[in-house]
């Protein structure tokens, strides 16, 4: 028998929580809710969770501290549920770890086929661990196997998701990918109305490589600049 997953959700709003919480319970996930930054950490210490649901706002220590603390702890896919329209928020959340972020207010089947992505994703990135391979593009070197990027000598420090799309950009150096196509590759799904996430990803991206690095082809998508 397959080991239930086990997943963190940490909400301040409770008709929230309890809502995701009885449907990821449905789906077969094991399921542990916290109400605050502090027993979120707790929970994340004592529940070893394979995946975090972690609100941007919450009372006392916020998401993105938070999620920094997680991602210091353990690496864990986190998915960032935020009320907030501003990019400069979603991109800060990205910077400190968090995988994907989904805006209030969300579906549930949404949900659901977000954090199964993600988990897939996990999956996916150890398989590709075992590959012994590095990527060079211009003054990019991606090592595959240790999953760490440098540019020009210096290693940037990159999310596991910013990781995941620059291999993808790579493994095509100067090929156009469609926006739709990267949120199939890297995300695992596509959502057409999702594909904001990769460009929130690609401008975090930009500005941990440089902004030259990737090339925006308007209308169309994204591709790795072959020197």
């Amino acid at each position: 028998m397959t080991q239930q997953r086990r997943i963190l959700v940490v909400e301040d709003d409770q008709t929230i929580a309890r809502a995701v919480r009885d449907r990821l319970a449905a789906e077969g996930f094991q399921v542990r809710t916290a109400a605050d930054g502090q027993a979120g950490l707790a929970a994340f210490a004592s529940a070893e969770p394979d995946l975090v649901i972690l609100d941007r706002l919450l009372p006392g220590l916020d998401g993105l501290e938070v999620c920094r603390r997680m991602q210091a702890a353990r690496p864990v896919p986190v998915l960032m549920l935020t009320a907030l329209g501003e990019e400069t928020d979603v991109l800060v959340g990205l910077g400190v770890g968090a995988d994907d972020y989904l805006a209030k207010p969300f579906s549930m089947r949404e949900l659901v086929a977000r954090i199964h992505a993600l988990l897939r994703r996990v999956e996916r990135a150890g398989q590709l661990a075992a590959e012994d391979a590095v990527i060079k593009v211009g003054e990019v070197r991606i090592d595959t196997a240790a999953r760490r990027v440098f540019v020009r000598g210096a290693e940037a420090q990159l999310t596991r998701t910013e990781f995941d799309l620059l291999r993808r950009l790579a493994e095509r150096p100067g090929q156009v990918f469609e926006r739709e196509r990267l949120l199939s590759d890297v995300w695992g799904f596509s959502e057409a109305a999702a594909t904001r996430t990769v460009d929130s990803h690609v401008r975090a991206l930009r500005r941990k490589l440089g902004s030259d690095v990737v090339r925006t082809v308007h209308g169309v998508g994204y591709a790795l600049v072959r020197p």
